[in-house]
């Protein structure tokens, strides 16, 4: 044993889009780590240009636990990476020990080693690393086809096919890296907009549909799992039916003239406490229930139907209630800004400026309340359909966790109107509370998600 060297290595599998017709094998060191990323410092140092899923470090592999003989064992961890590392496809958290024939990917669909060993019994074997300062390999798009230098990297001045036709190399990741559709949609809508220049309705529809599309769309990817678009827009089309249809009278009688919901009117001095018990009974509890009905529903639909439809529609998890709850927001926000809040200005101001003048103070409103609901609406709806997954969850404990969630939902809601009165730098506060409450949900969602090893998720601060 004494003349026999442990060796273990990656052998990569597959390049995850990235064209290469060589695909190498790195030997790992015993007694040092080994880098992997997109920066030219890591030991095993991938092309950045072709790479786009692998951080610049993303994980490290470096020597752990002996194993029962005496001889090394490795072990991975990964970096804070944006887009996640896999063994196995399973989503890696922190570190966990290789075997023989364990699968590293970084990234969804991104680049696929494999770890292997072998036992090496020459009797004076080559040193893995042959001073402290570590080996760097690099993933080439190709074989190169310029002389290299000395670490085995090609000259600066080399440029290859790849490079100077990006689309040739990275067309087939467009769509799944979440690049081309939004690019398409907001060509879509400005062709629109312009179509509709002159005609203020038109053209107020398509801005604020555009904005709070954008807006959700934030929400999505922070959730990170797919939802089918359709499911999202019938639970946002559900909401809006339910505003403009015979319920919503229903609801202001109960909420407003039986409980004490009824909202100031202008002018009217109340104390701020009054304030907020009317604000919590006629916009908290009110519309929170109202946006929540059609959330409730399309449950209820995903659990008549056989799977694996009924994972996909239904709620199963917190990740769909916050997906479906900030879904059924977008419609509310849509209805009460287009119907109620913008015509109101817009009458208002006319009267007194004129047209334009009105047209214009419509428009800055409009652009402001759908925006603002990412810090309002999106973040009271997500914030209890949170709750309403978790609910699945715990089945036994499923009321008390709703009604929980109901409240703090209708609570947060009412402390925004209410500070709207008082003081813009309260509002700020207020609203950067409900989005770190939705966000704080989020986060957990995503770490109680039964399927969190297949979801994606984006992160706007850290590694890229």
């Amino acid at each position: 044993m004494t003349d026999q060297v442990y060796r273990a290595f990656l052998r990569q599998l597959s390049t995850g889009g990235a064209t290469t017709v060589l695909l190498p094998s790195y030997h790992l060191s015993d007694n040092q780590e080994t880098v992997i990323g997109r920066e030219a410092s890591c030991h095993i140092s991938l092309e950045p240009n072709l790479y786009l899923s692998v951080s610049r470090r993303h994980a490290v592999i470096r020597p752990a636990s002996f194993l029962g003989n005496g001889l090394p064992g490795w072990e991975i961890c990964d970096l804070n990476s944006a887009n996640g590392t896999f063994v196995n496809g399973n989503y890696l958290r922190g570190c966990q020990s290789l075997k023989t024939g364990d699968q590293i990917e970084l990234g969804q669909n991104g680049p696929l080693f494999i770890f292997e060993y072998q036992f090496d019994s020459s009797p004076n074997p080559t040193p893995l690393y042959s001073s402290p300062q570590p080996t760097h390999f690099t993933v080439a798009a190709s074989p190169p086809v310029t002389p290299v230098g000395s670490a085995g990297k090609p000259k600066p001045d080399s440029v290859t096919f790849t490079q100077l036709f990006p689309l040739a190399s990275t067309g087939r990741d467009l769509k799944q890296k979440a690049f081309l559709v939004p690019g398409i949609v907001t060509v879509l809508f400005v062709v629109l907009m312009f179509a509709a220049v002159g005609q203020q309705d038109v053209f107020n529809v398509l801005l604020a549909t555009y904005l709070a599309g954008a807006a959700y769309f934030f929400i999505y990817r922070l959730c990170g799992k797919s939802k089918p678009w359709w499911i999202l827009l019938l639970c946002a089309a559900l909401t809006c039916l339910i505003l403009v249809g015979p319920l919503l009278p229903l609801f202001i009688t109960v909420f407003r003239d039986i409980l004490p919901g009824n909202l100031p009117n202008q002018g009217e001095e109340v104390s701020l406490m009054s304030l907020l018990i009317r604000m919590f009974f006629g916009a908290g509890l009110m519309e929170e229930l109202l946006k929540a009905l059609p959330v409730l529903g399309i449950y209820v639909m995903g659990r008549l139907l056989y799977s694996p439809l009924r994972e996909r529609i239904g709620i199963w998890e917190p990740l769909d209630g916050i997906l479906l709850g900030a879904a059924s927001a977008v419609g509310f926000t849509l209805i009460e800004t287009l119907g109620q809040y913008v015509p109101g200005i817009i009458d208002n101001v006319t009267l007194q400026a004129g047209e334009a003048a009105g047209q214009i103070s419509g428009l800055h409103l409009l652009i402001a309340r759908i925006l603002g609901s990412i810090v309002g609406h999106l973040s009271y709806s997500g914030y209890l359909g949170y709750f309403i997954g978790l609910s699945v969850l715990k089945p036994n404990q499923a009321w008390q966790i709703i009604g929980f969630g109901y409240i703090c939902a209708s609570f947060l809601h009412a402390l925004w109107n209410t500070t709207g009165f008082v003081s813009p730098i309260l509002l700020a506060v207020v609203g950067v509370l409900s989005y770190a409450f939705l966000a704080a949900a989020i986060l957990k969602a995503r770490a109680l998600s039964p399927t969190r090893s297949q979801n994606f998720a984006t992160r706007f601060f850290g590694e890229e």
